[in-house]
């Protein structure tokens, strides 16, 4: 039967992801600090709004670009928080940042065309470069550097091909927070070689140590250019309604509408009711939630600090990003080691372009009990491993 896949489906066996889930399943009391979901809740009001949604009938199609009323309180929240002029007609509204992902390259490159993309990074945008005819080439982002791009490294890999550069700020996998100087640099390149920015800013609520996100459509000439993409399942714990949103020129928005409506028709209408309860009422959950993530921080690295293990210092999203290579093991064996020995699940940084297989990517998506026995139990393997 895999003569039968189309050539552009790369991923024709298991992967190391899928294996680690199967091995979980078989064992008890596994905790994992792997995926990217948070363990909150999503808060109780935006819930009942849900629920009140479906009572009154939001069981329907929307207008493709979404609720109008979402699609307002979205352009005041950019402009609001970030500065950023949206209309209502420059937004729209997706089922998730993913799909958002798709739409931008759908809608914008065509067979041949180079998009350059951190690594590591999210390899959906590898997936979804390549399904619409591109050419992920990754830029690398370093340890040394807590994994921040930077501008140099962009330039070095544009060509006469290159059509689109990705921006995610903060990072997933690393935490990775691009400094302000560096957003600036990035869009002085973008304009220079005449780019679009795809500016990924899902985790931006999630920041720590004072880190600033600067909004690449902020910047003067880059709203022309530039795709933002934000959504409401990482800083309202909102994964599973599967709502997000991209903002752009009316240049740009027309187009990335239809691929959107072509592939969803439009977000799910109870999930735009609970957005917009997510965007109106009281923020005091999004900081209740930022500041558990950076008590797991904390947490997190004071203990890989004990064990000397090494990581970019993440001042975003709720990931850490650590260096496993001193224990002697690839980071995948590593992970199936850790998982095997001491029942605590983390997936290995080949998942998100470490080509080295020396990182693993830590989620702090557990309660702190939770999270303090998994750094005992990792504690163990990792003395087993180096013998300190």
């Amino acid at each position: 039967m895999q003569g039968r896949l189309a050539d552009r489906i790369r991923q024709r066996s298991q992967s190391v992801r899928t294996r680690m889930l199967d091995l979980a399943a078989e064992r008890d009391d596994v905790i994992a600090l792997g995926r990217g979901d948070p363990d909150l809740p999503t808060p109780a009001h935006i819930v009942e709004a849900g629920r009140r949604a479906l009572a009154d009938g939001a069981t329907h199609y929307t207008h493709p670009m979404g609720l109008p009323a979402l699609r307002e309180a979205i352009a005041r929240t950019l402009a609001d928080a970030d500065g950023l002029d949206y209309s209502v007609d420059e937004i729209v509204v997706t089922t998730g940042g993913q799909e958002a992902v798709f739409a931008a390259m759908f809608a914008c490159i065509n067979p041949g065309d180079e998009v350059l993309v951190p690594s590591p990074g999210y390899t959906s945008y590898d997936q979804a470069i390549e399904l619409a005819g591109g050419i992920p080439v990754a830029v690398p982002t370093y340890e040394s550097g807590d994994f921040a791009l930077t501008a140099a490294a962009v330039e070095a890999r544009v060509s006469p091909r290159t059509r689109m550069v990705c921006l995610l700020n903060p990072s997933n996998p690393t935490g990775a927070v691009t400094p302000p100087d560096e957003v600036e640099a990035l869009a002085g390149l973008a304009a220079k070689h005449d780019l679009v920015v795809v500016s990924d800013e899902i985790y931006a609520r999630l920041v720590y140590d004072g880190a600033r996100v600067l909004p690449v459509a902020r910047l003067p000439g880059m709203k022309e250019r530039t795709i933002t993409i934000n959504g409401f399942s990482k800083a309202y714990a909102m994964t599973g309604w599967r709502v997000g949103y991209l903002a752009t020129s009316s240049s740009m928005v027309t187009a990335l509408t239809e691929v959107h409506h072509g592939l969803t028709i439009c977000a799910p209408a109870v999930s735009q009711h609970a957005a917009l309860a997510a965007l109106e009422g009281s923020q005091d959950c999004v900081e209740e939630m930022r500041r558990t993530y950076d008590e797991r921080r904390r947490v997190m690295c004071r203990a890989l600090d004990e064990m000397g293990l090494t990581y970019g210092k993440p001042r975003g999203a709720f990931y850490v990003y650590a260096n496993v290579a001193n224990t002697g093991l690839a980071a995948s064996e590593f992970c199936v080691r850790l998982l095997e020995d001491a029942r605590v699940m983390i997936f290995p940084g080949s998942l998100f372009g470490d080509h080295n297989d020396d990182f693993i990517r830590i989620s702090l998506l557990q309660p702190l009990a939770r999270i303090d026995e998994a750094v005992e139990r990792m504690a163990g393997t990792v003395t087993a491993l180096t013998g300190v």
